[in-house]
């Protein structure tokens, strides 16, 4: 019931924001349009949050956007800021139990939990369980150091192998599941 509101409210603020947040630095690549036409092209749905990231392993700057299609799967879809081009799209399921999810996992939530933390020592706020590209499994961690730090730590389900680090700079919208 409260997503056909904050889908409709969530789009001209994606839109209207784009100049205001053109004043950051975004290193003189200010792409979102480009990110959110290209992420559109690959997977038809609403906006349900944009994030502004540096993956730390690569030093790209990117666009993580999250897209609800129309039998309400979650896809995250991220963009280099600086070409606007799509390279990774994953999918995201509810739960450690979702066949999709627990055919690959072999490292329990807790246990990735304590490898994201022992990388970056914070509160744990926020899980969400993905499906890479290739099939695998992976946990997302999002892990507050100090306000207005978060870092995004994803450990392979498989072998508890950090996969990327990214330290979001900014969002817009919000988790389905966020408080």
């Amino acid at each position: 019931m409260l997503k056909i509101p904050f889908t409709v409210s969530l789009l001209p603020a994606l839109f209207l924001a784009t100049p205001v947040m053109a004043d950051h630095d975004h290193g003189g690549h200010d792409n979102l349009s480009a990110c959110l036409k290209a992420a559109s092209a690959i997977k038809d749905g609403y906006y349900a949050k944009v994030e502004y990231l540096t993956m730390t392993q690569k030093d790209v700057e990117s666009y993580e956007i999250e897209i609800h299609d129309k039998n309400k799967v979650e896809w995250e879809l991220m963009c280099d800021s600086t070409t606007g081009n799509i390279y990774e799209v994953e999918r995201e399921v509810e739960s450690p139990d979702d066949p999709l999810f627990k055919k690959h996992m072999k490292v329990d939530k807790e246990a990735a939990g304590k490898i994201a933390i022992e990388l970056y020592p914070g509160k744990l706020v926020h899980t969400e369980f993905e499906i890479e590209p290739d099939g695998d499994a992976s946990y997302e961690f999002d892990i507050y150091d100090h306000p207005g730090t978060t870092y995004k730590v994803e450990v392979d389900a498989a072998s508890g192998a950090i996969v990327e680090v990214a330290i979001e700079k900014w969002d817009i919208g919000r988790e389905t599941d966020e408080e």
